[in-house]
């Protein structure tokens, strides 16, 4: 779906008069009381360029699409956003959905205005493997926009919020898909940016698309048991009013009414009933200043009693977001509880807007400015994550996972606070502080105390990160840590480490090999590299000396090939037995006549003059001595998926002296598709004969079938296979 796909006015609420059409005249008016006149008139152009574009195009319900990109310009104006984010919104969907580009927008509205308009689109020019795979790609691309310019997320979650409005024309599953995506990525996103009444809504709409029976079902329950509530809380306002009047404390109180989706969320997640959730009393306060919010708190603490251990306070400790208030709850009158929150009048506009009040209210808003900086520090921390994931659907994961809408508040040793998510480990939190520390973390005091790695912190804890300079992290750490950058970080790191560690040992390796032969990687013709890395299927010479490095391949092996020393004879048979064994492409390859293998023995290849690459099974006593003297000379080997060979095994028998015994095995052999190729002989006694069979087979799964119709034979007394 486009950034503003056609979608039409349904099943779902339209608020602030969506129902009736919103034009361009009403936009500019409420442009004129906070823009200038020329940044209206440059808005009103850019009206003018999103109509041409979108000319005969429309909407799912018949009205022109240009209504559309004008209801997400409203929602950006009620944020008070300037006019080049305006501008943007109405121009958000043509360079997506029209043939207008970048370049035109570029030379008529500037550089902002075209990067913001881009940031929003979608990759429509590439090919995806998956809708997955696109839809990874495209929040990818949309995050390292937000980078550089906030403002496009805003753009992205006004026309969330409108093509939520009008989900109700969408086919089922295509609203539940659309709504799915809302409550796992705009949504939270939307909060962890502070802008909590854009979440709420997205939220609200979300649950009634993706759940809308269960959100019928909440909504009559919650209707229901409204008529019960009304006098208690009538009464529990008016106690707090009085008391707040005989203070002298000045201010607003409200109840506050949980959403459906707040209440369906608890019920699922806490197991709790409906009752459960619903029986709590949310009481709002609303006073001038900081410490008239601490006033209050003890106001209503002499009121009501306070639950212990219920109280937070957000004002000297923000959440991540900047979101600042008192929050505590109380027993109230019949034992009832009740949820208070206690902020200033600032305190409150952020809360609501969240980054979006650094363009209300810029004037001498500190919170304002702390929503801001909060979320370009989570922005950071989203930029490097992006630096150091492998592919798009990696990077959209480890973000989400960073959407953690509970939140622990800990310590550093010098005082400073670190926000981490619920469940948040010490790596964790030494990956917050900075990604050194966490790859070099050996160690953690928690509250001066030396603790596990793995244990989850609490809030009010102080860390202190113990970090040695050779330390490196452990692939355990991924099990237990929580946050995406950290998650990121041990995964570049050993990726990294195992990479250049590898490359650096192959290359000494295959030096050392290349000196026997009395050569250097220098000498070694581009031309004949380019032979050998194209017969071997790889990239480039760091992919070769990183396969030796790893041990996939035997550095005398490669060594011998680049001087062109044991090179294979060009018959059809050794071109054939070559694709028996992985890694084996361009080498002389035989099979050892002590051991025998066979497809489906794990084997191991040791180099022999005149014999090039032998191959034997692992545990061979003739290969395990040399190994152990000359481990430069042996390779661990695979065999290749499906080796279209004969192979020779070796099977030993003790069998009966009986006349027709040896034709009763023969006749067992030769009924399992197999030849016997030699034969000999060992008498033991006079009762019994010692016998080994060299028989054709195709693998292990062929010979134990061999030697399982043997055995049921009454002559063979013992069968085995010949190790070498």
């Amino acid at each position: 779906m486009a950034a503003g796909e056609p979608v039409a006015p349904g099943a779902t609420s339209t608020p602030r008069g969506d129902s009736t059409r919103f034009l361009i005249s009403d936009l500019c008016s409420e442009l004129e009381a906070y823009l200038e006149p020329g940044e209206v008139e440059e808005v009103y152009r850019a009206y003018l360029l999103g109509a041409e574009s979108h000319e005969g195009q429309t909407r799912k319900t018949g009205e022109p699409y240009i209504y559309h990109p004008l209801a997400v310009a409203r929602t950006m104006a009620e944020m008070r956003m300037d006019h080049q984010a305006i501008s943007a919104a109405i121009l958000h969907d043509v360079m997506e959905d029209t043939a207008t580009s970048k370049d035109r927008i570029h030379a008529e509205f500037g550089e902002e205005v075209a990067e913001l308009v881009d940031g929003v689109s979608k990759l429509t020019h590439l090919q995806f493997q998956s809708k997955a795979e696109a839809q990874a790609e495209n929040f990818r691309k949309m995050m390292l926009a937000i980078t550089r310019d906030i403002r496009v997320i805003l753009i992205k979650l006004a026309d969330r919020l409108h093509n939520m409005r009008t989900l109700g024309v969408m086919r089922p599953d295509k609203r539940r898909r659309i709504a799915k995506e809302t409550l796992e990525i705009y949504a939270p996103i939307a909060q962890r940016l502070g802008m909590n009444a854009m979440r709420r809504e997205l939220e609200e709409l979300g649950f009634s698309a993706k759940h809308p029976w269960r959100a019928a079902v909440l909504e009559r329950a919650v209707h229901r048991a409204g008529g019960n509530r009304r006098e208690p809380m009538r009464n529990i306002e008016q106690a707090i009013c009085s008391r707040m009047e005989t203070a002298g404390i000045v201010g607003r109180i409200s109840g506050r009414e949980k959403s459906l989706y707040s209440i369906y969320r608890k019920m699922r997640d806490k197991r709790h009933s409906f009752e459960e959730v619903f029986d709590v009393f949310a009481i709002r306060i609303i006073v001038d200043d900081i410490d008239t919010c601490y006033r209050s708190l003890g106001l209503v603490h002499n009121l009501y009693k306070p639950v212990p251990g219920r109280f937070k306070d957000y004002i000297a400790i923000p959440k991540s977001n900047g979101y600042q208030s008192l929050h505590t709850i109380l027993f109230g009158p019949q034992g009832i509880p009740i949820e208070i929150q206690i902020r200033s009048t600032e305190m409150d506009r952020v809360a609501e807007s969240g980054i979006a009040a650094h363009w209300q209210y810029k004037a001498g808003s500190e919170s304002s400015r702390t929503a801001q900086s909060r979320a370009r520090d989570w922005l950071k921390d989203v930029l490097e994550i992006q630096n150091s994931v492998g592919n798009s659907i990696e990077f959209l994961e480890n973000v989400k996972v960073d959407l953690f809408p509970d939140e622990v508040y800990t310590f550093t040793p010098g005082g400073d606070i670190l926000v981490l998510p619920r469940d948040a480990t010490p790596i964790d939190f030494a990956y917050a502080v900075h990604s050194d520390v966490g790859n070099r973390c050996v160690a953690a005091k928690i509250d001066r105390q030396l603790a596990p790695l793995s244990v989850r912190l609490q809030s009010g804890q102080t860390v202190e990160i113990v970090t040695s300079p050779g330390a490196r992290p452990n692939p355990a750490w991924l099990s237990f840590v929580v946050t995406g950058k950290a998650r990121t970080g041990i995964r570049h790191c050993l990726k990294s480490m195992q990479s250049e560690e590898a490359r650096t040992l192959g290359e000494r390796l295959l030096e050392k090999a290349l000196e026997t032969l009395d050569s250097h990687l220098s000498h070694i013709s581009p031309a004949r590299l380019d032979q050998m890395l194209d017969a071997m299927q790889l990239e480039d010479l760091d992919a070769l000396l990183i396969d030796i490095g790893l041990g996939n391949r035997m550095a005398t092996l490669v060594a011998r090939q680049m001087v062109g020393k044991d090179s294979p004879e060009p018959d059809t048979t050794a071109a054939t037995t070559t694709l028996a064994v992985k890694g084996t492409e361009g080498l002389v390859l035989s099979y050892a006549r002590c051991c025998h293998p066979i497809p489906g023995d794990p084997i191991i290849g040791q180099l022999s003059a005149g014999r090039g690459l032998v191959v034997h099974r692992e545990n061979c006593r003739n290969v395990l001595h040399e190994s152990r003297e000359r481990s430069d000379r042996t390779i661990a080997l695979e065999w290749s998926h499906e080796p279209q060979l004969q192979f020779t095994a070796a099977v030993r028998t003790r069998t009966a002296n009986r006349r027709g015994a040896l034709a009763d095995m023969a006749a067992v052999i030769a009924d399992h598709g197999s030849n016997i190729e030699h034969i000999s002989f060992n008498e033991q006694d006079g009762h019994s004969t010692a016998m080994t069979f060299l028989l054709t087979v195709s693998d292990r799964q062929h010979l134990a079938q061999i030697m399982r119709g043997l055995r049921r034979l009454p002559d063979v007394l013992r069968i085995s296979r010949q190790r070498g």
